[in-house]
Parts: C-alpha cells; structure tokens; sequence
C-alpha cells in the first residue's frame, strides 16, 4: 500500500497549477462569463502567509488576489478553499514539528467574517487564536464571526 502524502507534500504538489481557463458550459451559469483561475497550492498559501498579525483576510478576497494576479476574471472557489484547508493543516503539522512561523490559518475567514470549522481545532480553536490578537468573536447561531471584520480586513 502506498504511503499517504503529509499535508505539506500536499501544499507542494502544484499539479501543473496555476491555470486559467475561460468559463464555459455548466460554470458560465454559475459564475459568468470570462476567465477562471485555478491557483497552485502554495500561491494560496503564500497569499494567507501575507496576512499580519491583528488583521484578517477572507477566502473571497484571496481569490480575487488570484484572479489579479493572473488576469483572470475570477479565482476559482472550490480549489481556493480546499487549498486554504491543506495549508491550514500543513501549517498544524509544520508546528507539531517545532516549526515557529507557520501560515496563520486563523487569520483566514469564510464569506461574512465567519471562521471556518474545518481548519484544525475548529471554531474554537480559531476563537481562541483571534481573541488573542484582538479581535471580538461571537456566535451566530450555529457559526461564528468576527465583529466588524471588514475593518481589519487586509487587502492583498
């Protein structure tokens, strides 16, 4: 049996990414016209290592970095989130190794300023790492949220 890929093999296996491709069939309904970027792994990384300390970014704004960045009409939501979710954990493996400076994932946000559940440890764990950095974070039903996210929101 073959031996599974750690989380930071993961973030460096680009797969032939980044590419751009225009938007056709089933995608032009849903995300229009144009052209779509599929980001490499560790662009998206990058982007998320960007973010400083007391700030925060969300996915949305990480694809539109993307899409920038390649001149693309969009940032392709499915890859960037998943990407999103292995840098997290390759930064929690990264840090169970004794790594000091690692992605901050928890600076990383949904639409809407909520945390993502599954980043590692969850919302609570992200709860935690935030307040520690000054920010407000309550519930909303279910979820949770950054108070007043778009005024620490760091543009790329």
């Amino acid at each position: 049996m073959a031996r599974r890929k750690t989380w930071r093999e993961k973030l460096t296996d680009d797969k032939d990414l980044p590419k751009v491709a225009k938007i056709e069939g089933a995608m032009s309904a849903r995300w229009g016209r144009g052209t779509v970027v599929v980001p490499a792994p560790r662009e998206v990384d990058e982007a998320m290592r960007n973010v400083p300390k007391g700030r925060v970014v969300t996915i949305n704004e990480i694809r539109e970095h993307l899409a920038r960045k390649h001149q693309a009409t969009i940032g392709c939501p499915l890859t960037t989130g998943l990407f999103a979710w292995i840098a997290a954990h390759a930064a929690e493996e990264a840090a169970a190794e004794g790594v000091k400076r690692i992605t901050p994932y928890w600076r990383t946000l949904k639409a809407g300023g909520e945390l993502n559940p599954k980043f590692p440890g969850g919302a609570a764990a992200l709860k935690t790492r935030l307040e520690a950095e000054g920010h407000r974070v309550v519930p909303r039903g279910k979820r949770f949220v950054v108070v007043d996210f778009e005024r620490v929101l760091f543009k790329l």
